[in-house]
C-alpha cells in the first residue's frame, strides 16, 4: 500500500508518500480502506522525533481515520465490507489501509462524509473523557477552555453544552472567540491582551470555575488554581507552553481542595479504548446524526500535500481539523 512515509526527522521536508507493507488483520480486527485522517498536534511531534509511536504501532503518522470496511476478522460480529467507520488509532493513519480492533469502529452516520467523520475520534473522544470520565462534568457546572478554536476545544465546548453546562474560553483571536461562541461558549477570552484569571472571576461571580481543560501547561498553572472554584479540577491535556512548572504554594490545592490530572488516549490500553469508545458512541453518534453535534472541520488537503497541512497547523491559524483526504 501507499502511506505517508518519513525521510528521517525534521521539517515538513522529510514527508513524502511511498511504499509501505499491508497491515496484518487479526480475528479481531477490521481491515478497512482509509478515504480520510486528520492532523493532531501528536503529528507534529512525532515528525520532529519527539513524540515516538507506541511499541508494535508502525512509524506511521495519523491517530484517526474514516474509511470503508474491506474484510472482517472470523471473531468479528455485526460487521461487512462496505461499512462505513471511523476510529482512533494509535498511529498508522496517514495510509491507505489499515486494520483496527473492531470494539474501536464507530458506524459513520449518513449525514456525515468520510472527511467530516475523520474529524471526531481523536477530539472528541479526548474532550469526552477528560470531561466525563476524569473531571465528572455535572449539569450546571462550568468550564474553562483553553485553546478554544482548537479540534479539542470545538469538540469540548459542544459536549459540555450537550451536558446542560456552560464554557468558557480562551482563544488567540476575535475569529476563534466568535467561532466558540457560536458552538455554544458563554463567553471568550483572547489570551493575547493578559491574563485571564480575574476575567473568570468576573464571568463567574467570583466563585470560579469546576473544571480546566488546559492545553498550555506551565505558564497557565498558578493561574489555572486561580481561576477553579472549590473543589475544581484542572485536566492537563498538552504543554504547548512548557512542562516544568516552577515553585509554587500546595496551599491553593489544600485550601480549596483541587483535584490535578493528566490526560493522555494514545498510551491507553486497547481494553480501555474499546470501553471509552462505546460509551461515547452511544451518548454522541445520535446526536451527530440530528446535528446537535457537528465535527468542525478547518480545511481539507489532498495528501500528496500533507507537507502543507502540517505548515498550517504549526502557524495555528485553523480553527478546529485540518483533514487530510486519501486519494489514489
Amino acid at each position: 500500500m501507499k502511506a505517508v512515509l518519513m525521510g528521517g526527522s525534521g521539517g515538513v521536508e522529510v514527508l513524502h508518500i511511498g511504499k509501505h507493507p499491508d497491515p496484518l488483520m487479526n480475528e479481531d480486527e477490521l481491515l478497512v480502506r482509509v478515504k480520510a485522517t486528520a492532523l493532531n498536534r501528536a503529528d507534529l511531534l512525532q515528525r520532529r522525533g519527539k513524540h515516538p509511536p507506541p511499541k508494535g504501532t508502525p512509524n506511521i503518522l495519523g491517530l484517526e481515520m474514516a474509511g470503508e470496511v474491506l474484510d472482517v476478522g472470523a471473531a468479528c460480529e455485526g460487521w461487512a465490507p462496505g461499512d462505513r467507520v471511523c476510529a482512533l488509532l494509535p498511529g498508522g493513519g496517514y495510509a491507505e489501509r489499515v486494520s483496527i480492533p473492531a470494539g474501536l469502529a464507530m458506524r459513520i452516520p449518513g449525514n456525515l462524509s468520510f472527511e467530516e467523520a475523520a474529524a471526531i475520534p481523536e477530539v472528541f473522544l479526548t474532550a469526552y473523557q477528560n470531561l466525563f470520565n476524569v473531571a465528572r462534568l455535572a449539569p450546571g457546572e462550568a468550564v474553562l477552555i483553553h485553546a478554544g478554536g482548537s479540534g479539542v476545544g470545538t469538540a469540548a465546548i459542544q459536549l459540555v453544552r450537550e451536558a446542560g453546562a456552560t464554557s468558557l474560553v480562551t482563544a488567540g483571536s476575535p475569529e476563534k472567540i466568535d467561532r466558540c461562541l457560536a458552538l455554544g461558549a458563554r463567553a471568550g477570552w483572547n489570551y493575547k491582551e493578559g491574563a485571564f484569571a480575574s476575567w473568570v472571576a468576573e464571568q463567574t461571580g467570583g466563585r470560579g470555575v469546576d473544571i480546566v481543560l488546559d492545553f498550555v501547561g506551565a505558564p497557565y498553572f498558578e493561574q489555572n488554581l486561580e481561576a477553579l472554584a472549590v473543589d475544581g479540577t484542572m485536566v492537563v491535556i498538552g504543554t504547548l507552553g512548557g512542562a516544568d512548572v516552577g515553585k509554587f504554594s500546595l496551599r491553593t490545592l489544600m485550601s480549596k481542595r483541587l483535584l490535578i490530572a493528566g490526560a493522555g488516549l494514545r498510551s491507553m490500553e486497547t481494553a480501555r479504548k474499546i470501553r471509552l469508545t462505546g460509551h461515547f458512541a452511544t451518548f454522541a453518534l445520535p446526536r451527530f446524526a440530528d446535528g446537535r453535534l457537528v465535527p468542525i472541520v478547518d480545511s481539507v488537503f489532498d495528501w500528496r500535500d500533507v507537507g502543507d497541512a502540517h505548515l498550517r497547523m504549526e502557524s495555528n491559524a485553523n480553527i478546529g481539523k485540518i483533514v487530510l483526504r486519501v486519494t489514489v
